[in-house]
């Protein structure tokens, strides 16, 4: 699902949704519905994928901002989870994006009785610990929505004891110009810190933006880290 053609109806519905992401990250407005200003609702069901690919970064701008989503939004993220399960034998990333999915709909709004269901244990998480560097920060890049705080995981526990990793890939995606992969690392560095003070992590963020910012989604993630930078300097 995250592999998509420029040109398909689903790749712009995901640019759509993730550009009013970006917006809502910008003006603090938990108001504002995201879905709705991307056209998407309950019952489109391009839109739904849309939401499964974006996953739990639907409700960032109210997680960040510390508000409460729309209910709109919700409703839609509930509904994606239902809608796209993890299969049995879907990859560790499609597990931990789902489980981090109905995760943020308990901690953000609970669902009624009937809604999404109640979070499940973990998925296991082991495969990260062994990781080369390299793949680590491609799996760490894809799973950038669960660089959040107060949304503690194994991931996120793997992600601290490997800031050093971490700090490598980013370094190797920007030479190789993988601006998402790239903006995903700084993403998990500004959430987790603990990155080499020759890093110049700010400095590589705002390049990662200006070089790949035609992509919604890493303006989304460098946004994102700025963010949560700026939260960890007060």
């Amino acid at each position: 699902m995250d592999q998509t053609h420029a040109s398909s109806p689903l790749a712009g519905a995901v640019h759509d949704l993730a550009t009013e992401v970006v917006l809502a990250l910008r003006s603090g407005d938990h108001l504002a519905t995201v879905c709705g200003a991307a056209g998407i609702d309950e019952e489109n069901r391009t839109g739904i994928a849309a939401v499964r690919v974006i996953g739990a970064d639907l409700l960032l701008p109210s997680v960040l901002h510390g508000r409460h989503p729309h209910p709109g939004d919700v409703a839609v993220l509930d509904r994606a989870v239902r809608e796209f399960p993890p299969k049995p034998d879907a990859p560790a990333a499609t597990a931990w994006s789902h489980w981090h999915m109905i995760s943020t709909l308990q901690r953000m709004a609970p669902p009624a009785p009937g809604a999404a269901p109640g979070s499940s244990a973990e998925p296991d998480a082991a495969w990260l610990e062994e990781a080369p560097w390299q793949a680590f920060t491609h799996q760490l890049s894809v799973l950038a929505p669960l660089a959040v705080p107060a949304a503690p995981s194994a991931v996120q526990r793997a992600a601290a004891n490997r800031a050093v990793d971490l700090s490598r890939g980013f370094v190797r995606a920007v030479r190789r110009r993988d601006w998402l992969q790239a903006a995903g690392a700084g993403r998990w560095l500004a959430a987790i810190g603990g990155e080499p003070a020759t890093l110049g992590l700010e400095r590589g963020l705002d390049f990662v933006e200006q070089m790949g910012g035609h992509d919604p989604r890493v303006t989304l993630h460098v946004r994102a880290a700025r963010l949560m930078a700026e939260a960890r300097a007060r």
